[in-house]
């Protein structure tokens, strides 16, 4: 098998898998760290390298998630609460087996513009979420609950020009997952 066929498999391979449909066994710290070298390889204008990570394993991974919930509890207007909302954000922690926060770190100089530092760490997930899927880890990135939001930076302290990118949730999986594209690939490139 050449290299190409090697990469493409896990490209097509690699599926979300949200945490509910985790099953609680935990990944190996070490198995981790690869992923996150893996991410450190990502490109990078200027070697900038905006890529920071903030792992959560085991019962730090679960109190972490129950600080999301309750940080979307106490951000959020009564009257625009949403129970089952909160209730997914909680539901999140139940069976990973690792949460990693994706930050993207803002060159102080602000060498190159904005878009290309998110881009970079964007690239590094998915670094992390290719290397997940050819160790048989089941991976979601998202995006959801308080992520987005100057309450999320202020709970891990983060500059005021960094942002968070995303969480990833690890763990393993029982089921298997297909993948579908819903528009055909040649609707999507023009040649000239």
């Amino acid at each position: 098998m050449s290299d190409f066929d090697v990469v493409s498999t896990v490209i097509k391979k690699r599926r979300t898998v949200k945490p509910s449909k985790m099953n609680g066994n935990s990944v190996p710290d070490e198995q981790v760290k690869q992923l996150l070298e893996l991410a450190d390889w990502a490109p990078t204008h200027k070697h900038t390298e905006p890529w920071r990570f903030i792992v959560y394993a085991g019962q730090k991974a679960k109190e972490f998630v129950s600080h999301h919930a309750e940080l979307y509890r106490k951000s959020v207007a009564e009257d625009k609460f949403n129970n089952d909302k909160y209730e997914k954000i909680l539901g999140n922690g139940k069976n990973l087996s690792h949460l990693v926060v994706c930050i993207m770190k803002r060159d102080e100089q602000k060498r190159v513009p904005e878009i290309e530092e998110i881009s970079a760490t964007a690239a590094a997930i998915q670094n992390i979420l290719l290397g997940a899927a050819s160790l048989g880890i089941a991976s979601f990135w998202s995006t959801g609950g308080m992520t987005h939001t100057d309450a999320m930076k202020e709970f891990l302290r983060l500059n005021i020009n960094d942002n968070v990118l995303g969480l990833i949730y690890l763990g393993y999986s029982d089921s298997e997952y297909d993948g579908k594209r819903v528009i055909p690939v040649e609707e999507k490139i023009t040649w000239k």
